[in-house]
């Protein structure tokens, strides 16, 4: 990793610079990949399935047979797991949930909000060198209870045309039934524009790699939602002198070991801590079974000597983080302070794992500094917030001059005369 010393605010912006992904570069082959899909269909989808998966496939849709292997196939353990892990996501997010509640602004004038689930959502699930089956516990339990009415997860499948059991295992659990074997740009596609097997969405969540993220980003300008812009895992810790070098060097692999674009940053006012966390950081990266891709990571990331508290808080909510781990004495003491960051880790006991996996929060995170302008997934992400008003033949009069007056203001006479006319 490399080291800064007490870097100049004026050299922060610089500092603070992700990993960067040329999309330009790959735009021209995506785009050609989403064309062929939204014109072919599902022959397209299981094209690309075998040139980039190796796997042929014929039925793109997971049969019941495939989810009853799964689950037979599955370690009790890990099973165990996955719907414990459920149990604290769905407490979580059911705390979202709320009634509409009717303000009365002047009487006679009623207005309220009501939440309405977004009807249709594709959830991506990377496969590869890591199935993320976490992930479709994040999205599809908030998307259940939001009560969206058709929820479709796509994966990529491995050579043999299979989805890992702990993906079918952790969609049945929530309650998805229809599992494509569909990875990459082609299932974007594939969920952006429907075919005949997979139908089209109107929002797509879920992480994936460079060419994902810029699937998602092109059709997102045919007018199809997605959950956020997404880049490469990252992870910021702040270690006084009382973190545990140990603790916190564990806490930036785990975010090494995603992928090797990913970044992690160690923020501290203390030169030793550094030094010991970095010595710590060497021992256990040397005995990490994906090593090679933490390593990759680690060139990426920084550990940075700041003069004092206040400095590292101001640092940190200028990076923005994906994870923010507050691996110090007051850690409720700063996180008052923090404005920008997709999920805070309080204490030394509160690794960033356990948002990961099982804690009830989301990890489906802005990254990329995108943390200073959005949030993470929740219930709200799967819902429109539609407002209502209703008003009695008191309340427009009542109101009606307000409205003429402003109406006339900006020259909108036909404004004005639909409230003249009810008079």
């Amino acid at each position: 990793m490399q080291v800064y010393q007490y870097p100049q605010r004026s050299e922060w912006k610089a500092l603070l610079q992700r990993p960067v992904m040329n999309v330009e570069a790959l735009e021209g082959s995506v785009k050609n990949i989403l064309q062929a899909v939204k014109q072919e269909g599902d022959a397209a989808v299981k094209r690309f399935t075998q040139q980039f998966d190796k796997a042929a496939i014929y039925n793109l849709q997971v049969n019941e047979e495939e989810f009853t292997i799964a689950q037979q196939a599955l370690d009790a353990k890990l099973k165990a797991a996955i719907l414990s892990a459920k149990v604290n996501i769905e407490t979580f997010h059911k705390a979202q949930l709320s009634a509409p509640e009717i303000i009365e602004t002047m009487p006679g004038v009623k207005c309220w909000r009501k939440n309405v689930a977004i009807e249709k959502v594709g959830l991506y699930i990377p496969g590869g060198t890591a199935p993320l089956f976490s992930t479709i516990l994040m999205l599809g339990a908030p998307a259940r209870l939001a009560g969206c009415t058709e929820i479709i997860l796509c994966s990529p499948p491995d050579a043999n045309g299979q989805l890992h059991p702990a993906i079918l295992f952790a969609a049945k659990a929530v309650g998805i039934t229809k599992v494509f074997k569909a990875g990459g740009v082609q299932a974007i596609g594939a969920m952006a524009y429907g075919t005949e097997t997979i139908p089209a969405v109107s929002k797509i969540f879920g992480p994936g790699n460079q060419y994902v993220t810029c699937a998602k980003q092109l059709v997102q300008q045919d007018g199809l939602a997605i959950d956020m812009p997404a880049g490469p895992s990252e992870v910021a810790v702040y270690a006084d002198e009382s973190a545990n070098a140990a603790f916190v060097a564990a806490d930036l692999l785990s975010q090494a070991e995603h992928g090797s674009d990913s970044q992690v940053v160690l923020v501290s006012c203390t030169q030793a801590v550094v030094e010991d966390i970095e010595q710590e950081i060497n021992k256990q990266v040397a005995v990490l079974p994906r090593k090679d891709i933490a390593v990759k990571a680690l060139a990426n990331s920084k550990l940075i000597l700041v003069n004092n508290e206040a400095e590292a808080i101001d640092l940190l909510n200028e990076y923005a983080a994906e994870h923010l781990i507050l691996s110090c004495n007051n850690p409720e003491a700063i996180a008052e302070k923090i404005i920008n960051a997709g999920s805070v880790f309080l204490g030394h006991y509160s690794p960033e794992s356990v948002g990961d996996y099982a804690s009830g929060t989301n990890h489906t995170l802005p990254t990329n500094g995108y943390a200073k302008a959005y949030s993470g997934v929740s219930v709200d992400s799967f819902v429109k917030k539609i407002t209502f008003q209703q008003l009695t033949q008191e309340g427009l009069k009542n109101i009606s001059k307000t409205v003429i007056t402003m109406a006339e203001a900006e020259g909108l006479q036909a404004h004005a005369n639909a409230v003249k006319v009810r008079l």
